[in-house]
């Protein structure tokens, strides 16, 4: 459970004693200014500028009165008596959601779990969550955890929570609820696509461990490593199992697949690690902020964990935020091949910002760019290769994404400094002649369907091997593009 944990975790800042006596000083000469002004006086260069903001200072002060005047009268007539602390702590969040759909208030409770969880541990039901008409929904269950051994799916839509709506819930109130001691129970009511009735399911809440890179050589040449989140463990996690396969393989590894469909995303450092894993120079992904000082740019070391053997990289509509680093800045240096669907297009920043005692604020603070310049903010990752895990029909739900959440940041800057020209293309692929070829778009008709514990029946990652088998056998090494 839980949302997007990406970038910096930067302290919240606060006026120390020393700035104090200046505040104090401009602001004395504000007032000195504005009596001036209404007495007729001339009291040096008073600019029109000044004079606009002062009136924008009064009219804050004024909205600020407005707060003050409809929280007392919440207190003195709501029909029953209120805790001062949730009707703040509800303002607040109203003002940070009222943003965007990743900007969010947490309490002291939820800031130590969140803390928790970006260690790569927590207690509750493994599920990763968004909310969609007042409802929760499923984004991923997380690999061998109570949600996914229950059966809850990708899309699901939980609609009660031991027998009471969500509806009217917060995204966090839903989190926190469905978060409890390890052995306690919790009543689940789903409506799944597909099915007449809701579905019911009783779930036994763990220590969520989850085991962020799952790994296996298909056909004891190709590594697959599926990362399922970005904690503090993912990259040390990957690092480990490409290790262990290169044992296990001997000198017969000839590709690489690292799938990162379903991936929700995570750590902004831990995205930037894996993809410097791969890569040998150039940049990884750079950010855009509110002022152009804040920009800040992440570039590669040397070292190629995988030694320029083929790569795919697995994505699809639920591969987010720090999957979406990894998949953009190996594509646009050609280090690796994007097989699969259109990622989620989740492109900015959250910073995490402590609250002295009171919690946190997760507040948007930038949008995040690939090597070539491209924001893929509400666009997303657009696949090389397309291919699909099942074949269309008229009754198939088209899955949410970022440009579907409300409120969510458009693609181009809001016409200031962070307004960008297009970015150039992207490189050829220069991939040996009849490669590309040997994909098929489309799972024949009759496919089984798709069950996660038969990978025969994953027909994405059953392309990409091919793929990938075909490539090293044509050319061998994974050709870069020069950035």
């Amino acid at each position: 459970m839980g949302g997007e944990r990406d970038a910096r975790v930067p302290s919240l800042g606060v006026v120390t004693v020393a700035e104090q006596p200046q505040r104090r000083r401009r602001l004395g000469t504000y007032g000195l200014v504005a009596a001036a002004f209404l007495a007729g006086a001339v009291v040096g260069p008073v600019t029109i500028q000044a004079i606009a903001q002062e009136g924008g200072r009064a009219e804050t002060y004024r909205l600020l009165n407005l707060f003050g005047d409809v929280f007392e009268r919440i207190r003195a007539e709501y029909v029953e008596p209120v805790n001062d602390r949730d009707v703040i702590e509800n303002a607040i969040n109203g003002m940070l959601q009222g943003l965007d759909p990743h900007s969010s208030y947490m309490n002291p409770r939820s800031f130590r779990d969140m803390q928790v969880q970006t260690r790569g541990e927590f207690g509750g039901l493994g599920i990763e969550v968004t909310q969609e008409n007042g409802y929760v929904k499923v984004i991923s269950p997380i690999d061998d955890t109570p949600a996914a051994r229950a059966g809850v799916r990708p899309g699901d839509l939980i609609t009660h929570l031991n027998g009471t709506s969500t509806q009217g819930l917060t995204l966090q109130e839903a989190v926190e609820q469905m978060r409890g001691e390890r052995g306690t129970s919790l009543r689940l009511t789903i409506r799944r696509e597909g099915e007449a009735r809701p579905i019911e399911l009783s779930l036994t809440r763990d220590v969520i461990r989850p085991q962020v890179a799952r790994f296996r050589l298909e056909g004891n040449d190709i590594a697959y490593i599926r990362l399922s989140s970005f904690n503090e463990q993912t990259e040390g996690a990957m690092r480990r199992a490409m290790t262990q396969m290169r044992q296990q393989a001997g000198g017969n590894l000839r590709g690489l697949i690292l799938d990162l469909r379903n991936n929700p995303g995570g750590l902004l450092d831990q995205a930037v690690q894996v993809a410097d894993d791969f890569l040998d120079q150039g940049e990884i992904v750079s950010t855009r902020a509110r002022r152009t000082e804040d920009a800040q740019r992440w570039n590669a070391r040397a070292g190629d964990i995988a030694q320029g053997l083929p790569m795919v990289v697995l994505i699809n509509g639920g591969s987010a935020s720090a999957s979406e680093i990894v998949a953009g800045a190996l594509q646009d240096h050609r280090r690796a091949i994007v097989l699969g669907t259109k990622s989620f297009g989740k492109g900015s920043v959250q910073t995490v910002m402590p609250i002295p005692g009171q919690g946190a604020i997760r507040l948007t603070t930038a949008r995040y760019y690939t090597p070539s310049g491209r924001s893929i903010q509400a666009t997303g990752i657009e696949p090389d290769i397309e291919v699909l895990a099942i074949r269309p029909d008229a009754n198939t739900a088209q899955r949410d994404r970022e440009a579907d959440l409300r409120r969510a940041l458009r693609n181009e800057g809001e016409g200031r400094a962070q307004q960008q020209q297009a970015a150039p293309p992207l490189p050829p692929l220069n991939l040996p002649a009849g490669v590309q070829e040997r994909v098929t778009r489309l799972p024949p008709e009759g496919a089984p369907a798709f069950d996660p514990t038969k990978p025969e029946t994953d027909y994405q990652l059953q392309q990409a091997v091919g793929f990938v088998r075909a490539w090293a056998a044509a050319g061998g090494v994974q050709r870069r593009a020069a950035r």
